[in-house]
């Protein structure tokens, strides 16, 4: 079998505060982009979950998460682990704040419902997901949607119109539990009108969704990681971006064009930049 695992995005994201149970409540529209991972997946009859990538340092056990995905789906049907060796080739940025990891586990769960004739409905599926990540029910439905609660509770939304969408992961990564821990002490410059942009998408109108992106998690960053952000965005827009933002906890920051032009000239010069540049469209 063979899959592709997109990368999102976050136009918006928001936390709203932390819960109970120690988990933050979040608030955000949730995109899907054409850049993704490819997977085959095949039984090899041992029991074993064995996973390879082009990345040597990623875990190619139980850790990580397409491993996961496949244990919970078999124990999800109660049935007996089979087996299967997962091969993906990574091509969405790691610790980009995209949901590379996530994504290549919902797009397990899809492979294998697929193989069994696809018994259970993408809820479903997103179910059994949210005992493997936070971002894997997004990552199972794909498409535009609102993000609540943990991450785990999505509203579909209409579909963002299509644009090109530039992104930079820069040289660095972020740790997202460093983040999270610091945001509830943070004084916070400004919020996401998420409404706002969930009105501008029932209307089809792309530069009103450009114009209210934003993550608060920005707010978060160590000083010298925030100015790298600012400078790549500020790229963006100049490069003729509707509107730009980071995603997830970063460091990645994109761009939103209806240009193809503008966007070939935005990709042209982040690269002088350094980091993974990426040109690609929402799906």
């Amino acid at each position: 079998m063979e899959v592709l695992a997109h990368a999102k995005l976050n136009l918006t994201l928001d936390v709203l505060g932390k819960r109970p149970d120690g988990y933050h409540d979040l608030r955000m529209i949730m995109q899907s982009v054409a850049l993704a991972d490819a997977l085959t997946l095949k039984e090899n009859g041992s029991g074993e979950v064995r996973v390879s990538t082009n990345l040597h340092f990623l875990p190619n056990n139980e850790k990580n998460l397409a491993a996961q995905a496949a244990l919970r789906w078999w124990e999800a049907r109660g049935q007996t682990p089979r087996g299967l060796d997962i091969t993906i080739e990574k091509r969405v940025p790691v610790c980009a704040g995209m949901a590379g990891g996530s994504s290549d586990a919902a797009a397990v769960l899809r492979a294998l419902n697929r193989a069994e004739g696809e018994p259970l409905s993408p809820p479903d599926l997103a179910k059994i997901g949210e005992r493997v990540g936070s971002d894997v029910p997004y990552c199972v439905i794909g498409g535009t949607a609102l993000a609540e609660g943990r991450g785990e509770v999505l509203t579909p939304l209409p579909s963002l119109p299509r644009c090109w969408v530039v992104l930079c992961k820069p040289e660095f990564s972020i740790s997202t539990p460093a983040l999270f821990a610091k945001i509830d002490s943070v004084r916070l410059r400004c919020r996401p009108d998420t409404q706002g942009a969930v009105a501008a998408l029932g209307a089809g109108d792309l530069a009103g969704v450009a114009r209210r992106m934003y993550n608060v998690f920005e707010d978060a960053l160590p000083e010298r990681q925030h100015a790298r952000v600012n400078d790549l965005k500020n790229v963006l827009i100049q490069c003729g971006a509707l509107g730009a933002s980071m995603s997830g906890t970063g460091p990645t920051a994109f761009g939103l064009f209806d240009d193809e032009s503008c966007a070939q000239q935005a990709r042209e010069r982040l690269s002088d930049f350094g980091g993974e540049v990426f040109l690609t469209y929402t799906v």
